[in-house]
């Protein structure tokens, strides 16, 4: 029973390449540069773009073997409760507090309880 679909399942099959580890790497840090598209990048290698997109998770968690360039420790330095924070209802019962982020010369400050999702876009739109 040979149908043109078993023919070209087959076909497509035969094309998939069985990429090594260090390619995997070379293309997933190929997206990391400023201003690279994923899609560009997958195209550009013979790659669906969702692999890659697989790729990256694996590569940022360290599973790509070798160390993300992606990861940078910034310092950061903790603070007790401030003038903020009264003998009735102190910062840390409250589940208010502040985050302070500063970069150079920009600075951000976020007060109360922030929404999670928020704070991760703010994060990740500074990590770049």
């Amino acid at each position: 029973m040979d149908t043109v679909a078993t023919r070209t399942t087959l076909a497509s099959a035969s094309h998939r390449q069985r990429r090594s580890i260090e390619e995997k790497r070379r293309i997933v840090e190929e997206t990391l540069v400023e201003g690279a598209s994923v899609a560009r990048v997958a195209r550009a290698n013979g790659v669906n773009a969702n692999q890659v997109f697989h790729w990256r998770r694996l590569y940022q968690a360290g599973r790509l073997g070798g160390t993300p360039a992606t990861v940078k420790l910034l310092p950061v330095s903790v603070e007790g409760p401030t003038a903020a924070a009264t003998p009735q209802q102190p910062a840390a019962e409250s589940g208010a507090g502040s985050i302070h982020i500063k970069l150079g010369h920009a600075q951000i400050r976020i007060e109360g309880t922030p929404d999670a999702g928020l704070l991760r876009m703010v994060l990740e739109s500074l990590r770049g």
